[in-house]
């Protein structure tokens, strides 16, 4: 299924264009190497922040990222002069609660124009702690359950959410139309084809999703609760803090027992981590095992070459797990 077929052809053309200078962008990590020249220099904490600047920005806008291409994002350490280098910002995007390095590092950066996404939409607590780490159920834990003694947080992934990332695109569009007045209208527009986008990706999960013969999915980064929530979906996480660690025998167990009423036939492991514990998982319980990529960062293992393309992989690999009529 390709979702872009939805969407007019020049807007496709337009978005591809500038989708692909993401990839470039990526390999500059160092806020000091800009020397964009009258272009508006901005920095993005990781790839999701980075396609939207990138999309929006297109050719007014010099984007850097602070995470490497394959470098796991929630782990990020900057470097004396990534930190140094935000100061020469002219806007900074980022995610509060993804990326504590880089949380700091902008509290102490002196811009005027900084965007938090978290704030551009509305987040919800999916069983995570506060400092972003813990994105998965404890053993024993379910979602949707209250956890006696568990720290409030919220939820930052909120980019594998079509619609919230459309909310956080228009806020970042307004952001930009602020920081550079004089190309406010380029902004406005390639906003609006980026939320269209967007929306037809929504369409297509909906449509996609909507009749299945289940609707569990087991995973080893539990990064994808409001996927899960928008299509009517219950995520399983085989561990809580560490996508890559082993999973008790306890726990084991329950997904054993949770797989076999719910009918789950996969078992999804990240580009970012190891497919150790999910191969060993889906062998004990006779499952099969797939990619579901959190998009934390395009890497050459990533199925497309920008955001759209990723999540077009991610819903054809869901339709085929789910069992979609």
């Amino acid at each position: 299924m390709n979702v872009r077929r939805l969407i007019p052809t020049a807007a496709v053309a337009g978005a591809v264009a500038l989708g692909l200078t993401a990839l470039s962008a990526c390999s500059s990590s160092d806020a000091a190497d800009r020397g964009s020249g009258d272009k508006l220099d901005v920095v993005a904490s990781f790839y999701p922040m980075q396609f939207l600047a990138e999309e929006i920005g297109g050719s007014h806008v010099s984007v850097t990222t602070l995470t490497k291409p394959g470098v796991e994002p929630h782990d990020l350490e900057l470097t004396p002069r990534q930190i140094g280098g935000l100061a020469e910002a002219d806007l900074i995007l980022f995610l509060k609660g993804i990326q504590p390095a880089v949380d700091d590092a902008v509290g102490q950066s002196g811009v005027e124009n900084t965007v938090d996404a978290a704030k551009l939409t509305t987040l919800e607590n999916h069983g995570t702690e506060v400092d972003g780490h813990d994105h998965g159920h404890e053993e024993g834990e379910h979602e949707g359950e209250e956890h006696e003694g568990e720290e409030a947080g919220a939820d930052p992934h909120i980019w594998l959410d079509p619609v919230k990332y459309a909310e956080v695109a228009e806020g970042v569009g307004k952001s930009l139309e602020k920081a550079d007045p004089d190309h406010a209208a380029d902004y406005r527009k390639n906003t609006d084809i980026l939320v269209g986008e967007l929306n037809a990706l929504n369409t297509a999960f909906e449509t996609g999703l909507k009749d299945t013969t289940t609707k569990t999915f087991i995973t080893t980064h539990s990064a994808f609760g409001y996927l899960a929530e928008r299509y009517g979906l219950t995520q399983e996480g085989i561990a809580g803090i560490d996508p890559e660690a082993e999973p008790s025998p306890a726990r084991i167990n329950e997904i054993h027992a949770v797989a076999e009423k719910s009918k789950a036939t996969t078992v999804f492991f990240e580009t970012l981590a190891s497919d150790k514990t999910a191969k060993t998982l889906a062998k004990d319980l006779g499952l099969k095992t797939d990619v579901l990529d959190p998009l934390e960062g395009i890497t050459d293992k990533s199925a497309g070459a920008d955001y759209i393309e990723v999540m077009e992989s991610n819903l054809a690999a869901l339709e085929k797990a789910l069992g979609a009529k």
